[in-house]
């Protein structure tokens, strides 16, 4: 442009402008010169766009006014690389802000790290990243932000508390995981003498907690671990700590032992060769063990484990804890399908070998060793036929209302018997149990915001001091509804996370084939199978049943 002349210094370091408003043709554009200097020879440099608006201002008056005075100005100058780092609050990691150089030298990686030790970067400093960093920054254009985590500490790893390890099987546990031979053949002959365990038996173990680990912060701080706590037995029946070690829990009694729920019982077993009209009926407080057959219409009741080494027909079995039977069980059933000569009840979960014409009722999982038919099933688990890892059982006939997974080798029958299944009940009561909740949130959130409201007002007001004492008092009482809204409000979030769990849970597994007449429901939607199908699966989603073959 005419009149206007840029220069550098002697240093070659600044850039000096100077205006001549005499040689001046019109008055001068401060934006259009600011970016033709921005896109000119200079254009690595930083030129500061204020003072060149400022100088051409000052020309453009002097040219009006007819004024030959020049202007000059230092309007830019070579900037080199603007490092800053960056400590998080915890000081678990540290960042770096780099502002790429105008026309200016880049840092060594040795500059940065020795900036970094200056800035209390002390452990934990990645020379990779920094490397990293550094490459970004020479391809980045002059004036622009890079950044990035170049420093990492070591949270500590707080120590774990002692365990509790069960050193017998569950029965159920025995019987779901029993020993094959070489033909793979299952052995189950000695299943009574293995669940059973005799005086001053070791049945739990209890670990020492550990100390932890130490941590570190990027200052080289050392953050300290919590150590595990010792957790002391919670004392179930039948059982005593030893007393040559107090990490042990040996059996008090001769019986039948049982782990749940972080509690190791052992119950009092009565064990008997069968039970039939020879026997007559058995109602024992503990466990029982059968190493026979149970015949028609005879009833065994148990508060612990029932385990029959054998045949169950026709009768009646009631167990406060598990129900296993390791042969089959089979009943009759009535014509229009209302009563079953063979009913099992347990508290815990069912395990039959094979059955049919049984009616099973159970809060836990059932699971059946190969083919189950006209039976009926309520449970509160999953319906397993087959082998637990890859089940491959026959599954035909009967009606189910569960509240997990339905898995077989193979569900429904080349005739198209009609094989019902219903997750409905499980989900009503959740849902019933979910909107409870959420009427009593409802109405806790308002109440507490009226009172809210009411506290705020109390406080705004100048009160007698005699008053003070029951102000407290209402402040203290609606911090406590505070309280108990924030439980409830966590018990609503779990409910809804229960509900979506449910839905996931639910469904059918086909690992060999499904036939016609399967039919499975949600409340009032349904699926049904209406032709024959490969490996496949049924499953809830977006409120609908979806099919989906297995590959």
């Amino acid at each position: 442009m005419i009149g206007v002349s840029i220069l550098l210094d002697d240093t070659k370091n600044y850039i000096d402008m100077v205006l001549d408003p005499g040689l001046f043709e019109r008055e001068l554009d401060a934006k259009s010169l600011w970016r033709e200097l921005n896109e000119g020879q200079y254009k690595t440099f930083y030129i500061s766009q204020n003072t060149v608006k400022s100088a051409c201002d000052k020309a453009n008056h002097y040219f009006k006014t007819d004024d030959h005075t020049k202007v000059q100005e230092r309007i830019g100058e070579r900037r080199n690389t603007e490092v800053e780092f960056k400590i998080s609050s915890d000081a678990l990691s540290a960042g770096v802000i780099f502002t790429a150089p105008f026309g200016g030298r880049l840092p060594t990686l040795q500059i940065l790290h020795n900036m970094a030790t200056k800035a209390g970067i002390q452990r934990g400093l990645s020379v990779k990243r920094l490397e990293q960093l550094l490459g970004e920054l020479s391809n980045a254009a002059p004036g622009s932000i890079i950044e990035g985590e170049i420093a990492r500490g070591l949270p500590p790893k707080d120590g774990r508390n002692s365990r509790f390890i069960p050193l017998v099987p569950n029965a159920l546990e025995r019987v779901l995981k029993p020993q094959v031979d070489d033909n793979d053949r299952v052995n189950m002959r000695n299943l009574g003498e293995v669940i059973c365990v005799k005086v001053n038996t070791p049945v739990l173990k209890r670990t020492e907690p550990t100390q932890g680990r130490p941590g570190f912060d990027v200052k080289g701080n050392i953050i300290a671990a919590n150590p595990g706590q010792w957790q002391e037995f919670s004392m179930g029946k039948g059982t005593n700590v030893s007393e040559q070690d107090p990490n042990l829990l040996v059996a008090a009694i001769s019986g039948m032992p049982k782990y749940r729920n972080q509690v190791m019982d052992v119950d009092d077993t009565f064990i008997c060769t069968g039970v039939n009209v020879g026997s007559g009926h058995v109602s024992y407080d503990g466990a029982v063990l059968v190493n026979g057959d149970v015949t028609e219409k005879m009833e065994i009741k148990a508060s612990g484990d029932v385990t029959i080494n054998g045949f169950v027909e026709s009768a009646r079995i009631e167990a406060g804890g598990d129900i296993i039977i390791t042969e089959g069980a089979m009943g009759k059933v009535e014509e229009d399908g209302s009563g079953y000569s063979c009913q099992l009840t347990a508290a815990g979960s069912i395990h039959v070998q094979h059955g049919q014409g049984i009616d099973m009722q159970c809060a836990g999982n059932v699971t059946v060793g190969r083919q189950l038919a006209y039976s009926r099933i309520q449970c509160g688990g999953s319906v397993t036929v087959g082998q637990i890892n890859k089940p491959m059982g026959n599954l035909f006939a009967c009606d189910i209302m569960s509240q997990g997974t339905i898995s077989a080798g193979t569900l429904g029958a080349v005739s198209g018997s009609t094989l019902k299944i219903d997750f409905s009940p499980g989900f009503s009561k959740l849902l019933e149990r979910k909107e409870e909740l959420d009427d009593l949130l409802r109405q806790l959130r308002d109440n507490n915001a009226r009172h809210k409201q009411k506290i705020e007002l109390i406080k705004a007001k100048l009160l007698p001091s005699e008053l003070n004492t029951k102000v407290e008092q209402a402040v203290e009482m609606y911090h406590g509804e505070s309280a108990l809204l924030h439980w409830l409000e966590l018990k609503v979030l779990e409910m809804r996370q229960k509900k979506d769990e449910y839905q996931n849970d639910i469904g059918l597994i086909a690992n060999k084939r499904l036939y016609s007449g399967v039919s499975v429901k949600l409340n009032n939607r349904n699926w049904r199978s209406e032709r024959e199908y490969d490996r496949s699966r049924v499953f809830y989603d977006n409120h609908q049943w979806h099919f989906d073959p297995l590959v």
